[in-house]
């Protein structure tokens, strides 16, 4: 049975030799990401947001982050030659598996518009896995004018009320998330947050945080249960 999820963020800024020159602005998220991601028990089963649709991630597997700009190999286990194609989700799985020393059972991909109903069924199947559930998903890309969007007023609410959800473990409240919304703000995290509360509790939270570095919403939290 899943005791315990993290809630961490994906972008490759938690990589310091990609963002040498932001390595000091990122490191407020790169450090409670790991802190977040280091209370998990091993193994890990890992569930993501990308846009290469539903597939399923296991070791043994290598990739590389060539693709971000600098060849800086990661593996979720074993030994095979590095595989560029690896999505970055499965990337930042593999290098938080290395700095907190666990096992991955596997990585499950979802797309970003994964209905609710099913984001609760897959949760609802993850359920009675004997492993620590790493849940990656990034908020909104469009807070401000040094955003990756264009500025969106809305951003703001959007995450905070992302927020205080994570922070309370509302499970409802996430299940109630609008999903054309998060689409409208670059939310891809919302499927795989509704994944989290398909897994049913009770749920605790023992801490939430949530960043604004360059005008993207990350959010890192820790569940458990009671």
């Amino acid at each position: 049975m899943i005791t315990r999820a993290a809630v961490v963020p994906h972008p490759p800024l938690l990589v310091p030799e990609l963002v040498v020159g932001a390595a000091a602005e990122t490191e407020p998220v790169r450090a409670a990401t790991l802190a977040a991601a280091g209370k998990l028990p091993g193994p890990w089963v890992a569930v993501a947001v990308d846009r290469g649709g539903r597939a399923t991630w296991a070791p043994p597997l290598s990739g590389t982050f060539l693709g971000y700009g600098v060849d800086l190999p990661v593996s979720l286990g074993g030994d095979l030659p590095p595989d560029a194609e690896i999505p970055l989700p499965v990337l930042i799985t593999a290098w938080l598996r290395e700095h907190c020393a666990v096992e991955v059972s596997r990585v499950e991909l979802v797309p970003p518009d994964l209905a609710p109903s099913d984001c609760v069924s897959l949760g609802r199947r993850l359920a009675a896995e004997d492993a620590g559930l790493l849940v990656l998903g990034d908020g909104s890309t469009r807070h401000g004018p040094r955003s990756p969007g264009s500025d969106d007023e809305r951003s703001g609410p959007f995450d905070s009320l992302v927020h205080s959800l994570l922070a309370a473990a509302d499970v409802d409240g996430l299940l109630g998330l609008d999903p054309a919304l998060a689409h409208e703000l670059g939310a891809q995290g919302r499927a795989a947050w509704q994944v989290l509360a398909g897994v049913p509790g009770p749920w605790r939270c023992t801490g939430a945080e949530f960043f604004v570095p360059a005008g993207v919403g990350y959010h890192v939290a820790v569940w458990e249960r009671p």
